[in-house]
């Protein structure tokens, strides 16, 4: 059976996450809804990279598909993307190996999260807007201690019985883009809820409201206070994920166009 390897981007605000889930939309059920209608097939395997949370959105996504029909990739792309809402694009479709997973060969995964230091009309549902001014000298102290082999447990809702909660980060970026804060973050996979807690207790350091010397103690499993940091997934995109052979995007750019400043600003 020909398996295919599809890259998507997606806007998440309309959608409860990536995984199906009944009684909700959500972007993996859109995708296996157009397929179901294209091919007439209901037992084909369709498998993300990784879950995305409810509102967060996908610059690139990846997923495998497995089909008991064989089609051309270019012809596959076309007639999914036809069916799809405008919000999800399959961005290309390749044949696979039979043997590709999307999640077990995934070897690293890069998030991206925009904050807006000024309100948009333009990117509500694609920035967190912090009115209060972020020091980002701060962020990027704090960010520094979140790098390498750690426990998360304290960052997630996941069950630490069923799953680990040991994470590798390798490394963490924060750039300026005029109004924009942009924060790359890139390890080798993440938990439910890990990133936004990250990116909560940065903008706490950025405010001035949580000391750099205070964010190890957050770590520890017994801690619950990350939970309360917690950023809205509205500025949370899943950037890339990468395999083997694959070289990682060096430049940190934004989603959004970046206005000329006002003079005012």
């Amino acid at each position: 059976m020909p398996r295919y390897r599809l890259d998507i981007e997606y806007q998440g605000t309309r959608y409860s996450g990536w995984q199906i889930q009944k009684n909700a939309r959500t972007i993996q059920g859109e995708i296996a809804a157009a397929i179901q209608k294209l091919t007439l097939e209901k037992d084909f395997e369709l498998y993300g990279a990784g879950r995305t949370d409810a509102g967060v959105h996908a610059l690139m996504q990846t997923a495998h598909l497995q089909l008991r029909s064989s089609l051309p990739a270019e012809k596959l792309w076309r007639l999914i993307n036809d069916e799809l809402p405008p919000d999800i694009n399959i961005l290309r479709v390749t044949r696979a190996d039979p043997r590709f997973h999307a999640r077990h060969h995934a070897v690293a995964r890069a998030y991206l999260y925009q904050i807006s230091r000024r309100r948009t009309a333009f990117g509500k549902k694609l920035v967190w807007w912090i009115k209060d001014p972020l020091d980002t000298v701060l962020m990027r102290a704090a960010a520094a201690l979140f790098t390498g082999m750690r426990d998360w447990q304290a960052f997630t809702d996941d069950d630490p019985e069923k799953k680990s909660t040991l994470v590798m980060v390798e490394r963490i970026e924060i750039r300026e883009a005029g109004h924009l804060i942009l924060i790359r973050v890139v390890g080798s996979h993440f938990l439910w809820k890990m990133v936004r807690r990250l990116v909560g207790i940065l903008a706490e350091v950025g405010r001035g409201a949580l000391a750099v010397k205070d964010v190890p103690v957050l770590l520890q499993a017994g801690s619950g206070e990350p939970a309360r940091f917690t950023a809205p997934p509205s500025g949370l995109f899943l950037e890339r994920v990468y395999y083997p052979g694959e070289d990682q995007v060096k430049t940190l750019e934004p989603v959004l166009p970046v206005p000329r400043a006002l003079s005012h600003e």
